[in-house]
């Protein structure tokens, strides 16, 4: 990401990267160490990204936006990393809503959340105007190694995942990422033209 990020110009088309990670805690450039409650044999990466100690691992959609916020309008205006966070959460939002789950983001806590539980990790970085990182989406994974954490820095901030609410077949990552990527590209006002999968 870094390397992309680092290497593009004006012309270079924005991605989005699908991935799932295998256990790893990452820890972003406003992480405290206090936060780590248990240290257990999963490796703690430090990461360039905003936010504070989250987790990863396999059944969590990841989805990491290359996107040059400079070339965006939204509304009339420029494209703020704000806007950029809104559209992420109104993605995740949109997506759930699709399973009949009512998730809602909070003003104060960057992510999406269900009934007061986070299901939905938010962090970015931005460098020469684009952004890298992104959204982790708990889909169904083992939610066990959160309660090491203080997730997000919130001490007792439970996770949830989708299935917990839908039937095992329908929390699927390859299921719920092109719901993602085509309530993202809606929101942020791409057309079908500038959309190319790889």
């Amino acid at each position: 990401m870094q390397d992309f990020t680092d290497s593009r110009d004006e012309q270079t088309a924005d991605e989005i990267w699908l991935v799932q990670h295998p256990s790893v805690f990452t820890q972003g450039s406003a992480g405290k160490p206090e936060h780590l409650l248990n240290p257990t044999n999963i490796p703690v990466v430090q990461s360039d990204r905003g936010g504070q100690i989250t987790y990863h691992g396999l059944g969590q959609q990841i989805m990491y936006v290359l996107i040059d916020i400079k070339r965006h309008k939204t509304k009339g205006n420029d494209l703020s990393v704000r806007d950029l966070v809104t559209a992420l959460e109104q993605c995740v939002v949109k997506t759930l809503a699709d399973y009949g789950i009512n998730a809602y983001p909070k003003p104060d806590a960057p992510g999406v959340y269900v009934d007061g539980k986070k299901i939905c990790s938010l962090g970015l970085r931005i460098r020469k105007g684009c952004s890298f990182h992104g959204l982790a989406l708990n889909i169904q994974m083992d939610l066990t190694p959160f309660r090491n954490i203080n997730p997000c820095g919130y001490a007792g901030l439970e996770m949830c995942q989708l299935a917990d609410f839908v039937a095992e077949a329908e929390a699927d990552c390859d299921k719920v990422s092109p719901k993602l990527v085509d309530y993202f590209t809606q929101i942020l006002g791409y057309n079908k033209q500038q959309i190319i999968n790889k």
